[in-house]
């Protein structure tokens, strides 16, 4: 297996993959899920033998670097494919001075696999998009 990650100005394709998981999948509105915020973003998108299988988001806000939109095609999980995005996610992060943390809505069924990247859940659970969510914290 050939994995890449790499940022992507191909936001066509990281809406294609978002639109595949979050609303056919998930069954989230395509108006909640293109949330107009994609112009602000870095997007990062995950390649295996040139096939795009994943995508994430990172938005800067003062010294808090928030990923987001964070999906992997259904036939290409359980490949370490999401950690290395949460992982290129950070790395970015990383290139941009003045960020300290990383911040994530976590679907609660995925809170122990953002845990185990160190991330720490933090607050009340909410809904966004009808899906119970937690947010979750983590230095960069």
């Amino acid at each position: 297996m050939s994995l890449s990650i790499a940022l992507t100005e191909d936001i066509a394709t990281c809406h294609a993959l978002r639109r595949a998981v979050f609303v056919e999948e998930q069954g989230v509105s395509v108006i909640e899920e293109v949330d107009g915020r994609d112009g602000d973003a870095l997007h990062l998108l995950a390649r295996k033998d040139g096939r795009a299988v994943g995508c994430a988001r990172v938005i800067v806000a003062g010294t808090t670097g928030k990923i987001g939109r964070v999906c992997v095609l259904a036939d290409q999980r359980g490949q370490g494919i999401g950690i290395a995005l949460i992982e290129a996610a950070l790395d970015c992060m990383r290139q941009i001075e003045g960020v300290t943390q990383a911040q994530l809505g976590a679907q609660i069924y995925a809170i122990g696999f953002y845990e185990r990247l160190g991330f720490i859940a933090v607050g009340p659970e909410y809904l966004d998009a009808g899906i119970a969510h937690r947010d979750m914290l983590r230095p960069v």
